[in-house]
């Protein structure tokens, strides 16, 4: 599916083949104007890959594995991805949260019966969710994209008066259950942040919205048929990708009027730092990357045998306990620690995806937070995490494939330390990634595309969507 031609000359360039360089080549395509990806390893795709890394049969997602913004995203949803072979797949129950001596939480698409699931806090969980969810068509705009006048300022108002708290202070004050405080607490946790920082009530409040509004989905035969029908369809524009070609100076391209990168900063410095003024340089030198991750993939002999049945409904299970439990693992991560007790996000594709592992077969991966680059072993803990809510889980292991910050960094440069959001999310660089020049440099024609830009991390598109319209408007217009 990868053309491996030589381009002469294309009106535009882009470096990476990521959703969000895929993204900026297809808007640039669909203006009429030549184009050419260029990507580093041999399979297409950035966060967005699937590869057999356990045993031959078992298909795993190399990063990204659920989708609810790829639905969601105002880019995508205008996009034939269906004719180039993608097709979702919504588990049951988009996510849950289980606990030792108490029901599990469950998310699922109805905001009612989530809430009603919830007992005490059935109400405190409507009150709270479905402003969101019901907003979101007017929120979307605002939330995965820069910042700009609002069109719906009023709705965003009341969206903000929450988001830019805390995640720990707006649950407590919220709800009076742990099992709303602690399901609450795992959303939020996405944020990679201390849950005492703000604006991590922001994550949760619009993960757990999106499960309301579109779901937690799967793509079926994994993330790389995401990519594979992005790139389908840019081909079908005319465009061209060229794999296996690592850029490592701007001077190895071919003359183009516009060049966007789906980089991030420290990757970017390394082919066009020389390019720039000594003050953009010294701002992306500072920009912050954040929380690394430390990885699994689990290759069974069957399902996880969870202790509350309820788990096998989700896609996505959270393990970690109470609120507290998930704050201190996240505090420790930050403070440069090793966790004790790990905030495990774990995938279970295979019970929804039968395309996933052999008959009869499963895979799984989860993930902790770590110390940006951190080389701790956190293997055990994660195993010791699942076993606790789901008994007998290393008896059905038939492979592992571990990998530490280092490997995820190996596997995608973008994600510098294994940070899987490609900077850190922290207010003071929240809005303004990676500078107040957003998607521009002070290079002519020289873009960045990457989840280091607004909206950030997320397969959404939207980074590529929004490069893609400046460079149209100001070098290819």
């Amino acid at each position: 599916m990868v053309q491996r031609g030589v381009v002469a000359d294309p009106d535009a360039i882009v470096i990476g083949s990521g959703p969000n360089g895929l993204a900026a080549a297809i808007v640039i395509a669909q203006a009429g104007r030549s184009v050419a990806v260029y990507e580093a390893e041999e399979t297409i795709g950035g966060g967005a890959r699937s590869a057999e890394l356990t045993l031959p049969g078992f298909v795993h997602d190399v990063c990204s594995s659920v989708f609810p913004f790829a639905v969601a995203s105002p880019f995508f949803r205008t996009l034939p991805l269906a004719r180039y072979g993608l097709e979702w797949v919504e588990p049951p129950a988009a996510l849950a949260h289980p606990f030792d001596d108490a029901p599990a939480a469950v998310i699922e698409r109805s905001l009612a019966r989530t809430a009603a699931g919830l007992g005490e806090d059935e109400a405190a969980y409507t009150n709270l969710m479905r402003p969101v969810a019901e907003d979101w068509p007017r929120l979307e705009e605002a939330v995965l994209g820069p910042v700009r006048v609002p069109r719906h300022p009023f709705a965003l108002a009341r969206f903000g008066l929450n988001a830019l708290r805390p995640a720990a202070a707006l649950a407590r004050r919220a709800f009076r259950g742990r099992r709303a405080r602690g399901a609450f607490a795992g959303l939020a946790a996405h944020g990679m942040l201390p849950l005492e920082r703000a604006p991590t009530a922001g994550f949760g409040l619009v993960l757990g919205a999106m499960a309301h509004v579109v779901g937690w989905p799967l793509a079926r035969g994994g993330a790389q048929a995401v990519s594979n029908a992005l790139a389908s369809y840019l081909r079908s524009l005319g465009g061209e990708i060229l794999a296996g070609r690592r850029v490592r100076s701007l001077q190895d391209l071919p003359g183009a009027r516009a060049v966007l990168c789906d980089l991030s900063p420290r990757p970017l410095l390394k082919i066009a730092g020389h390019l720039f003024p000594p003050e953009y340089r010294r701002r992306l030198e500072l920009y912050r990357y954040g929380l690394g991750a430390f990885k699994v993939d689990w290759a069974l002999n069957g399902p996880i045998p969870w202790r509350d049945p309820e788990c096998a409904r989700a896609g996505t299970v959270h393990l970690g306990g109470t609120l507290e439990e998930i704050a201190a693992a996240e505090r420790e991560a930050w403070a440069g620690l090793q966790p004790e007790r790990p905030f495990v996000l774990l995938v279970q594709a295979s019970l929804f995806d039968p395309t996933r592992a052999p008959e009869g077969m499963h895979t799984a991966w989860g993930y902790c937070h770590v110390p940006n680059g951190s080389a701790f072993d956190m293997l055990g803990r994660m195993e010791q995490q699942i076993e606790r809510f789901a008994p007998g889980f290393r008896d059905r292991i038939l492979a592992r494939s571990v990998m530490p910050p280092a490997e995820i960094e190996r596997h995608n440069a973008n994600l510098v330390g294994g940070d899987i959001a490609a900077g850190s999310f922290e207010l003071s660089q929240a809005f303004a990634r990676p500078t107040r020049s957003l998607y521009s440099t002070p290079v002519k024609g020289l873009y960045i595309c990457s989840s280091s830009t607004p909206p950030g991390v997320g397969v959404h598109g939207m980074c590529g969507y929004f490069a893609a319209q400046r460079a149209l408007k100001q070098v290819l217009g």
